[in-house]
């Protein structure tokens, strides 16, 4: 089977882990029991060894379309025949108690709501990214599938039957009649999960649509653009780990930049870099709980750390941050491209910039959410004290450059930004604090940053000390407060970046020839600056400018809203998919673009 565009995926979820499912039925990645365990299905990354659970019409001629339940994450594939409309919904149910193995399920119920239609199932498990052989137990209203560490009941009363280490069957339904497959952990005592009734399985479809509303009900967002932002919303959800408020940086590893290149990385993990972006976007449209959430997992990490310690790049859901990289050879990668990556070596990088997004987080948090306490505060003036120690180092960047360290601009700029909401923080809620030092080291960095970040010939604001190379992540400077939206230094470096990093609204992050990033091959345009790029516009006063942009940004999102990290050259999704950055930026860009147009009388 040929591998589906990237785009051509939902993601459904339970806030513990999520599934990818295919408009053509097929759930391609699934990782059990959290987001960032190996995958019992993982056909994404390999076709022929990776695992699925594909329910598809037995038919030649099918036209498939995919749609969310109103306002929920509950995912509806839909298959159009001239014999018939098969519906096929996907969902894990929430809110069974913690501790059942039917706790964390996913459940699939197919049925045909005009003529007949005949269907094929293949249920196919690869356990621990097809490395772990498993057993094939059969039963009569199902199967078990037994591996070490992890056994998986597929609990259906429709007629299976075994195909080597899977699963196959054959059913025809017509209009009204309906199946249900539930996939589920076995219990303790190895039996298999039970099989939902019509009646349970409604009833479990009813409470999770009940609470994916409740929970998108509480959006204080009444703006243009509203279901593009809920949509975003609902993504963002998905990606949280419930247990810790943690947010993964996208659903899957892997996926590539460039078809057939290496850039493939795993970004299921959470970065320090994007807590000020999720704590600003969620508190912005008002899931003031969820920003809680994500502070007190901030705040646990930060707590690990003694004096004089750094900041670790990235964690895991549940706060470990030793990542090691592997590759995984045996797989294919999504159409040839590899190697397949799994954990992050990027986690031992020195990257400078996490500081600042850190301490923005938590002056947001104080400023719109809840005032933090002396011991939060002692803990953050120690790593404020780190900064002023290491603020001249070179390192590895925003993006995580695997060459030689750089004095990079943005990491330059956040270092910054760190200070500077110290030392607001500090005047604001009268704490103690080396105000002298860091005020002496703050000016120093913006000194610096005008006079060796700043490139007289290009008349722009670039990459690194020493380059000509351009860079997206200098279009953030106003949205941080360190220049004026107007200052023409800001004005030039907006235009030397339209000039050369946008092609019709798409933004690349560099030129990937003349930056000389360590890897080979090109990459996609970066999603998350383009939005970056409008929200730049939007404060510069171009702001028809910006709104042209962000509507034909729009555009590239897949037909149910989701963005993958980039652009291809003809519009395809590359890179892992849903990624959290791209709809923080996009929550934010259309809040503060909405607002602009209000404020000029725009509706």
């Amino acid at each position: 089977m040929a591998y589906l565009p990237i785009e051509h995926y939902g993601i459904i979820g339970d806030m513990y882990t999520v599934a990818l499912v295919g408009i053509n039925g097929s759930i391609d990645w699934w990782c059990y029991p959290h987001v960032d365990s190996p995958s019992v299905f993982g056909a994404i990354l390999d076709d022929v060894r990776g695992g699925r659970f594909r329910i598809s019409p037995a038919h030649d001629s099918v036209t498939h379309k995919q749609l969310y339940f109103p306002d929920t994450n509950v995912l509806i594939t839909r298959f159009l025949t001239p014999g018939g409309v098969g519906e096929l919904t996907d969902f894990m149910p929430i809110g069974a108690p913690e501790g059942d193995p039917g706790a964390h399920r996913l459940v699939r119920r197919l049925g045909v709501v005009r003529g007949t239609m005949p269907f094929r199932v293949e249920c196919r498990p690869a356990f621990d990214y097809a490395r772990a052989r498993h057993t094939v137990d059969m039963l009569a209203d199902g199967v078990c599938f037994g591996s070490p560490g992890l056994s998986l009941g597929l609990a259906t009363t429709a007629p299976l039957r075994r195909d080597g280490d899977g699963v196959v069957g054959e059913m025809v339904l017509r209009e009204g009649e309906s199946v249900t497959f539930v996939l589920a952990e076995m219990g303790a005592d190895g039996a298999c999960p039970a099989c939902l009734s019509p009646e349970a399985t409604e009833r479990a479809f009813r409470d999770t649509v009940a609470f994916w509303r409740r929970w998108i009900g509480r959006s204080k967002y009444r703006g243009r653009w509203l279901e593009t932002v809920q949509r975003s919303a609902l993504a963002l959800k998905l990606l949280t780990f419930e247990p810790t408020g943690a947010i993964v940086a996208a659903a899957t590893c892997g996926l590539p930049e460039e078809i057939g290149g290496e850039r493939n990385w795993d970004y299921r993990y959470t970065w320090i870099r994007d807590a000020s972006f999720t704590l600003y976007g969620l508190m912005r449209i008002g899931f003031t709980e969820e920003a809680h959430r994500f502070m007190d997992w901030l705040r646990a990490r930060i707590h690990d750390l003694g004096p004089g310690t750094a900041l670790h790049v990235m964690y895991s859901v549940d706060g470990r941050h030793e990542l090691k990289e592997q590759t995984l050879d045996h797989l294919d990668g999504y159409r040839g491209s590899r190697p397949v990556r799994i954990g992050n070596d990027a986690h031992s990088q020195l990257q400078l910039d996490i500081y600042g997004e850190l301490m923005d987080a938590v002056y947001l948090f104080n400023k719109y959410g809840m005032p933090i306490g002396y011991d939060q505060w002692v803990h953050l003036r120690h790593l404020l004290n780190w900064v002023v120690d290491h603020w001249q180092e070179p390192d590895a960047g925003i993006w995580e450059m695997r060459g030689a360290p750089r004095h990079f601009v943005y990491s330059k700029l956040m270092s910054w930004v760190a200070l500077d909401r110290g030392l607001r923080l500090a005047d604001k809620r009268s704490f103690p604090a080396d105000r002298g030092r860091w005020l002496a080291a703050r000016d120093a960095i913006y000194e610096e940053i005008m006079s060796r970040g700043w490139n007289r010939s290009r008349q722009a604001f670039v990459q690194s000390y020493g380059s000509t190379t351009l860079d997206a992540s200098n279009l953030i400077m106003p949205l941080v407060l360190f220049l004026s939206p107007t200052d023409p230094r800001m004005l030039a470096t907006l235009d030397a970046t339209m000039r050369e990093l946008v092609s019709d609204s798409l933004v690349l992050r560099y030129d990937v020839g003349a930056a000389g990033d360590g890897l080979a091959g090109r990459e996609g345009t970066f999603s998350m600056c383009t939005f970056w790029l409008v929200e730049a516009l939007t404060r510069a006063g171009r702001v028809e400018e910006a709104q042209l942009i962000f509507e034909k940004m729009l555009g590239y999102a897949n037909h149910l809203g989701l963005y993958a990290e980039e652009v291809g050259p003809s519009g395809e999704a590359l890179g892992n998919f849903p990624q959290a950055f791209t709809h923080l930026a996009l929550i934010s860009a259309a809040y503060n673009l909405d607002r602009t147009l209000a404020a000029r009388g725009r509706g």
